[in-house]
């Protein structure tokens, strides 16, 4: 039996492979007797993995040649006298600089570009990807307001973006509002539904008015790790719906999701 109740930081860390396996065997033993802890562990997973799958090719991009260059040529000794250690310092600076240049450059990168570049340089497709993956997997609070309270939701959204948005009704598809929740943008609010169909699978359109006059307006598909992403820019609005479905469903919705709106 374990000898103190296992805290939330605790299933966490169960899910990040950082436990002792002491620890992680006292968590298991937790989790078998908690079927509720058991399935909120499970979404995690699937959201960790989900988020791995959807970064893994920026990780695995090479180092730029002008970066990688810093690491193994020279740097210049400082006038009068060199470092002490002679190569290894200049290696050990280079890297450093190296590191250094990934926060500094984002800093600079946003007060250069700023927020509409930045909305620009970042596809649509990308942005409700990675808002899709991380609430989608939520068990007990996927969305901030739900589906009973659809009105108030859509005041509350409308009210935030500074226009008026609405759910699309998707339950001829199969799709029922499970709800939706505000989401941080680059420069403001961000609007996000949620539906599920009977088996469970979750699918989310995302509503932005961030950067739209300066993004390509037609009908398009992305592949974003796991997520399959239609996106299109209506008007002073960005659209994209995600799920991890098959393509050709997922277009069935898009469609239905589309003309609804361009009746509106």
């Amino acid at each position: 039996m374990t000898s103190h109740p296992i805290t939330e930081e605790e299933l966490h860390a169960y899910v990040d492979d950082a436990l002792t396996d002491e620890h992680r065997a006292a968590v298991e033993e937790h989790l078998a007797r908690h079927p509720a802890d058991a399935e909120r562990v499970a979404a995690y997973r699937a959201q960790k993995l989900a988020l791995k799958a959807l970064f893994q090719p920026v990780l695995d991009e090479p180092l730029p040649e002008r970066l990688h260059a810093l690491t193994v040529q020279p740097l210049r000794a400082p006038a009068g006298g060199g470092w002490p250690g002679g190569g290894l310092w200049q290696r050990i600076a280079a890297g450093l600089l190296v590191a250094t240049l990934g926060g500094v450059g984002g800093w600079l990168a946003h007060g250069q570009y700023g927020p509409d570049r930045v909305a620009r340089l970042v596809p649509l497709s990308h942005q409700a990807a990675v808002a899709h993956v991380v609430y989608s997997p939520d068990v007990r609070r996927p969305v901030e307001v739900g589906a009973d309270q659809e009105e108030a939701l859509v005041k509350w959204l409308s009210k935030r973006l500074g226009t008026s948005v609405r759910p699309p009704k998707l339950g001829g598809l199969g799709y029922e509002l499970v709800g939706g929740r505000l989401l941080p943008g680059n420069s403001g609010p961000v609007a996000q539904f949620m539906y599920h169909d009977a088996s469970g699978q979750r699918m989310t359109l995302y509503v932005t008015t961030e950067g739209t006059e300066k993004r390509d307006t037609g009908f398009r598909f992305a592949r974003e790790g796991p997520v399959n992403v239609f996106y299109w820019v209506d008007g002073k609005f960005g659209y994209a719906l995600s799920a991890g479905i098959d393509k050709g469903e997922l277009a069935k919705v898009a469609t239905a999701v589309y003309d609804q709106l361009e009746q509106k």
